[in-house]
């Protein structure tokens, strides 16, 4: 059963070491309170797409912002991208690509799907926590989103 309940952020990454680095930067800097956890592409379509999601499907439900990793299993992050934003209830969502993956064909694909930023997840621990507490500051914080 998916958990309705609000949420900031969703999260898609299946390397529990980017999400663990992910969610402390987040809550290091007091940026999400509630951020949400899919291990794959299909698991985060499910959150936002599934029968249960859609029967509840409010504004106040859906989250603020998507951490959205490319090399996933079952569904890759380009085909949940595609799907974000084709979706009229999701398309305002800002959807941000949080990958290692700095192929340009990866980028220009995420942009012509819609991406709102793309960003290369830094090697190093530091410079990796800095990115993440300055995209939720942007996103979260300093960005005006439709209601």
């Amino acid at each position: 059963m998916v958990n309705l309940d609000a949420f900031e952020i969703l999260l898609v990454e299946d390397n529990p070491q980017h999400v663990e680095l992910t969610l402390r930067a987040l809550k290091k800097n007091r940026l999400a309170n509630n951020v949400r956890v899919a291990k794959d592409g299909a698991e985060a379509l499910d959150v936002l797409f599934g029968s249960a999601a859609l029967a509840a499907h409010k504004p106040e439900r859906a989250p603020r912002l998507v951490l959205l990793d490319l090399k996933l299993p079952k569904v890759d992050g380009l085909e949940v991208l595609r799907r974000i934003k084709s979706d009229e209830r999701t398309r305002t969502i800002p959807v941000i690509i949080l990958t290692t993956s700095a192929q340009e064909e990866d980028v220009v694909k995420s942009y012509k799907l819609g991406v709102n930023s793309y960003i290369v997840k830094p090697c190093n621990f530091d410079k990796f926590v800095q990115a993440v507490s300055d995209l939720g500051f942007y996103w979260l914080l300093l960005n005006k989103a439709p209601l």
